[in-house]
């Protein structure tokens, strides 16, 4: 079964505790957990960035030399994709990052991300599509946000990935917590913490 870190939070406060600890404490009350995964260190070094100038690139003819505002300062950033224009809201990845998949390998293996030139020119990032992030299979161009995506903020956030999902085992006499509110019951009792129930009403039916 597959829990929500995010949703636990609705019932119990995990401010400062480790997805490790979380863990360890459901194990120790008979809950296994098989494993767990951040789903925002995926996207670790990815940015929404605001395209502000696209300009040819004097040494290739398919390639443009874009200004994109990452929030921390504009980067100069070459990219081939056709669709790219001033204003879009786009996902940038910056030196350090882990880009999901390459789709000029056969494999769409993963790559680090450095600053590179490209053509005689530097490449202060990737401006990335939905394939190479892992979120979708177009490869023909840059992936665009709506507008008022805010620039600066982390990939993860924006699209609500900044969560942990663990994967635990429920044996048949723990049917109590076949839930996010029964899970988050444990972890109450585990740190002391109140469980938060939220109201509901019963209204019968005519």
């Amino acid at each position: 079964m597959k829990i929500s870190r995010k949703w636990l939070e609705k019932f119990v406060d995990l401010n400062g505790i480790s997805d490790e600890e979380i863990a360890y404490q459901l194990t120790m009350r008979g809950i296994e957990v098989e494993s767990f995964e951040n789903l925002s260190a995926k996207y670790d070094g990815i940015v929404i960035g605001k395209v502000l100038e696209v300009a040819n690139h004097p040494n290739a003819e398919k390639l443009k030399i874009c200004k994109v505002d990452i929030g921390s300062g504009v980067r100069s950033i070459i990219c081939g994709a056709p669709n790219v224009s001033i204003g879009q809201h786009v996902p940038v990845g910056l030196a350090g990052a882990i880009i999901p998949h390459d789709q000029h390998d056969p494999d769409g293996k993963p790559f680090k991300l450095d600053n590179i030139k490209i053509r005689g020119v530097e490449s202060q990032g990737m401006i990335c599509s939905e394939y190479e992030l892992d979120l979708g299979s177009d490869k023909a161009g840059i992936m665009v946000f709506d507008e008022d995506a805010p620039v600066g903020i982390p990939l993860a956030g924006y699209l609500e990935l900044d969560d942990t999902i663990f994967e635990i085992s429920i044996t048949p006499n723990r049917s109590d917590c076949l839930s996010h509110i029964g899970i988050a019951r444990e972890l109450a009792a585990a740190f002391s913490h109140k469980l938060q129930v939220p109201d509901y009403e019963i209204h019968e039916g005519d």
